[in-house]
């Protein structure tokens, strides 16, 4: 999963104090809507097409999961920054630069002759849609002044956010199957370039008054501590977790992480303030998003391989077989909201990681021979139903009581940890997946029927631990969260995208 963030931004009074609206307001919110359908897009097209490169180029079990994860993490690690440079160069810099460079990053990845400059482009592609994604809700914000009028732009951004993925399945199956993989790349390239002509005349510019701050070293650190954390997982597939180089990465990752706290503590300016996240209610909702996303975003990896590679599925048919799990998501996330302030945050968001859990646990049962309708749509549905009723509160959670210098950092955190959680999550169940296969074949012959059955042997085991992590999510749900719902009613920020 995705992929946007939400954001919110602070002007100079006077900045905003326009003697009317600006009359080409629709217009703007038409582009600004395209490129998010194109972020979203990118999302769910990419995981359609990942077997099909994965065979193309060569890439190896243990590595494959780079071509999700080099991007979730430039795009979770890079997030706050990315927001802070919107801020200060200008909205509407920040997104038409972020389209080209958006572009130029589809297109190597699309041309790629090897899986390097794929994984290259990917991380390039997640760099820039860092810049992107803040300044297209920033632009919403700054666009609609009127509360009426930017609820309604806001649910023109949801619908979008939330539909999108849905359209990025059938079209990265379509792409896939009757083109090529790589044009669910390349189709990014004509989208992003006419959109930023479209916003150059169209878009009006807006930036926060004040110098330029930028915590440089604090988005070092964190990404550098993330990616050494997957390619430690990444690593340990292949020569195990005792390995020296395995050891030494996960060592170097947790030093920069600890470094990363340490600026973050003594810099003027931080990335991230750490009193946003220690607040009781905004961690958990933090750590809550972190565990779910990494349950999710592996589950999507593993259930694309098990539809075409074990079920012999198309890639057009894979993409209609996740078509209900996008359907249960739009349609629990606009039940949710109707709830939040009738039965609060901890029950609703607790229940609904109740339910994904229960959802990943069926997903266990899959074999050679199950059906979809017998065993995965049954999973697919609870688990969608469960991810809508759990992101919805876990979204709001994030601005309760939070300082109007925060309410940006504090709304682009839960998409960052969900963001950073499908990284790691994906890169350790991986490893997990392929640590199964291989002991698995090494207890039976290598027949054809073996091999295929140790693929099973993966996805389960995998999709069990998949299950464990967002049952924790639900725990620290449950003992963390206490807000009730007075407090979450009243709690005003941007809409997170959850789907």
């Amino acid at each position: 999963m995705t992929d946007t963030v939400a954001a919110r931004t602070h002007e100079n009074p006077a900045q905003l104090a326009d003697d009317a609206p600006d009359p080409r307001r629709w217009l703007a919110l038409s582009i600004i809507a395209v490129a998010q359908l194109m972020v979203v897009l990118d999302a769910s097209i990419v995981n359609i097409a990942l077997p099909h490169a994965q065979n193309a180029l060569h890439i190896s079990t243990a590595n494959r999961q780079w071509m999700v994860t080099a991007y979730t993490l430039a795009f979770g690690g890079l997030l706050l920054l990315g927001g802070r440079i919107a801020d200060y160069v200008g909205r509407k810099r920040a997104f038409i630069w972020g389209l080209i460079g958006f572009a130029l990053a589809s297109g190597l990845g699309g041309l790629a002759p090897n899986a390097g400059l794929l994984f290259a482009a990917r991380a390039l592609q997640g760099a820039f849609a860092a810049v992107l994604a803040p300044a297209t809700l920033s632009l919403i914000t700054v666009t609609f002044t009127e509360s009426k009028e930017r609820a309604r732009a806001f649910g023109v951004y949801g619908a979008i956010s939330g539909g999108g993925a849905a359209i990025g399945l059938v079209l990265g199956g379509l792409l896939t199957e009757y083109a090529s993989w790589r044009w669910c790349l390349l189709v990014n390239v004509p989208i992003a370039l006419v959109t930023a002509l479209a916003a150059a005349p169209i878009v009006r510019e807006s930036r926060t008054e004040g110098s330029a701050s930028y915590d440089l070293p604090g988005a070092f650190t964190v990404t550098a501590g993330l990616v050494a954390l997957v390619y430690g997982f990444t690593v340990a597939a292949e020569d195990g977790w005792s390995d020296a180089r395995t050891l030494g990465l996960l060592v170097g990752a947790v030093a920069l992480l600890v470094a990363f706290v340490v600026i973050e503590v003594r810099t003027a300016a931080p990335l991230l303030p750490l009193r946003v996240a220690l607040e009781r209610n905004r961690g958990g909702s933090f750590l809550a998003s972190l565990l779910t996303g990494a349950g999710l975003f592996a589950m999507f990896l593993f259930l694309t391989f098990y539809f075409q590679q074990t079920l012999g599925y198309s890639a057009l048919k894979t993409g209609l077989a996740f078509l209900p799990f996008s359907g249960g998501i739009i349609v629990s996330a606009g039940v949710a909201s109707q709830l939040l302030p009738r039965v609060g945050p901890r029950i609703l968001a607790g229940g609904g990681a109740v339910l994904g859990a229960i959802g990943m646990a069926l997903l266990t049962q899959v074999g050679l021979d199950t059906g979809y309708a017998s065993h995965v749509l049954p999973a697919e549905l609870l688990i969608s139903f469960g991810m809508g009723f759990s992101f919805v509160p876990l979204s709001s959670v994030a601005l309760i009581g939070v300082d109007p210098q925060d309410a940006g950092v504090a709304s682009a955190l839960v998409n960052t940890t969900q963001q950073v959680g499908g990284s790691l999550g994906t890169a350790l169940l991986n490893t997990v997946f392929a640590t199964a296969v291989s002991g698995y074949l090494a207890d039976h012959r290598n027949s054809p029927r073996a091999v295929a059955q140790s693929q099973i042997e993966g996805y389960t085991t995998a999709f069990t631990w998949s299950a464990v992590l967002v049952a924790v999510a639900a725990v620290v749900t449950i003992v963390l969260i206490n807000a009730g719902r007075e407090t979450t009613a009243s709690a005003d920020g941007v809409p997170a995208h959850v789907g």
